[in-house]
């Protein structure tokens, strides 16, 4: 099992065209651990924002009734992808896993592969 910033080093290493990882509370918005990022990319700003989108999934899902799970969300932009993973499994209600990837660099197929293997081996 690793923990949080074991997690995300793993993400940003051994995901081909990782820019930044971080792990969110979007019950409060909040970042419990980043890695990665820069001038380019404020994580913490990411991950106030991406908060807003997971709860505007959620709240859409409620209303119309659907009784399923979101895996992942996807947000492309023209040079990256930006990638949500709501964790599942005891005591994780209420994170995901943000990943934001270099779209020239990055197979995204396999960064949802590893991501949802990240999170199977993360105890938080």
């Amino acid at each position: 099992m690793a923990n949080t910033e074991a997690a995300l080093k793993e993400a940003t290493t051994s995901i081909e065209g990782a820019v930044g990882a971080a792990l969110v509370d979007y019950t409060s918005g909040m970042a419990l651990g980043t890695v990665g990022g820069g001038k380019e990319l404020d994580l913490t700003v990411a991950a106030a924002g991406n908060t807003d989108v997971v709860r505007a999934k959620v709240r859409t899902m409620e209303m119309l009734g659907l009784k399923d799970e979101i895996e992942d969300i996807l947000i492309t932009l023209g040079g990256q992808y930006h990638l949500i993973r709501l964790l599942k499994g005891r005591g994780n209600n209420g994170l995901f896993l943000y990943l934001a990837l270099d779209k020239q660099r990055a197979n995204l197929a396999m960064a949802r592969h590893q991501l949802k293997k990240i999170e199977n081996e993360l105890e938080v």
